[in-house]
């Protein structure tokens, strides 16, 4: 006997579309595991650390410096003022071979240096050999000048992708983000600074500050940051001291 199936042309097109969906569904997955993999937090992946996550009070403030001369001194005196004797200062090598006298000072205050990379640039745009270019001179620049390779970097801009993270991580550097932002750099007027940091912070947070001639009012706000926070219980830590045996937060990009 033969059995004839019938199916109708709605019924056969709902199939069609579900498993057309199914198939789609699969490929992009396939296609984006390892972009995925890359910001999954493992121990193998690189990644670009933005917070930790922690219920210790405790906070790291950095300073990325890439331009200027007359701004970094007045907060390095403002951080001797208020004791805070742990900061990550993130320094472009450029910036540091023309004011070897401040980097001296940066070292012999304690703080925890950090590359800002060579060339003030987003790297996500350069080929592979450029970001190892460019990652290299400034490793070898600060390491020379420091006595000591640094290990954590902050890419200029806060630009990267996979491929820099993963080279950065070849290179044996830990890529480091933020998760609040002074926006010092957009000049908002002191207020606005303090806010911007003192309604965002958090145990375990990065906050982003900088020391170039190009933030005018980061030493207006950073005496009053630094007092609020210590009034809230908040210690002051470096970013390797904050991310030590902790579990770190990673942020995935499209």
């Amino acid at each position: 006997m033969r059995w004839i199936y019938v199916v109708s042309a709605q019924r056969l097109k709902q199939v069609l579309i579900i498993t057309a969906a199914i198939l789609m569904a699969a490929g992009i997955g396939y296609a984006e595991q390892d972009t995925m993999s890359a910001f999954a937090g493992g121990s193998q992946a690189p990644q670009a650390i933005y917070k930790v996550d922690t219920k210790e009070k405790k906070i790291a403030l950095t300073f990325d410096i890439s331009w200027g001369e007359s701004r970094t001194v007045p907060i390095l005196d403002i951080l001797k003022a208020k004791n805070v004797t742990k900061s990550t200062i993130f320094l472009s090598s450029p910036w540091s071979q023309r004011h070897p006298e401040i980097v001296k000072r940066i070292k012999e205050d304690g703080f925890e240096i950090g590359s800002h990379g060579h060339k003030h640039d987003n790297y996500s745009k350069y080929t592979d050999e450029e970001i190892r270019s460019q990652i290299g001179k400034a490793d070898t620049i600060l390491t020379e000048m420091t006595g000591k390779k640094p290990n954590l970097i902050r890419m200029p801009n806060g630009d990267f992708d996979k491929r820099v993270l993963q080279i950065a991580g070849d290179m044996g550097y830990t890529v480091i983000q933020w998760d609040t932002d002074s926006k010092d750099w957009t000049n908002p007027g002191t207020e606005n600074i303090i806010n911007n940091v003192l309604s965002k912070a958090h145990p375990g947070d990065i906050i982003l500050m900088h020391a170039s001639d190009s933030c005018k009012e980061t030493h207006l706000a950073l005496p009053v940051i630094i007092d609020k926070l210590r009034q809230q219980g908040y210690e002051f830590v470096t970013v390797s001291e904050l991310i030590a045996g902790t579990d770190m937060k990673s942020k995935e990009i499209n």
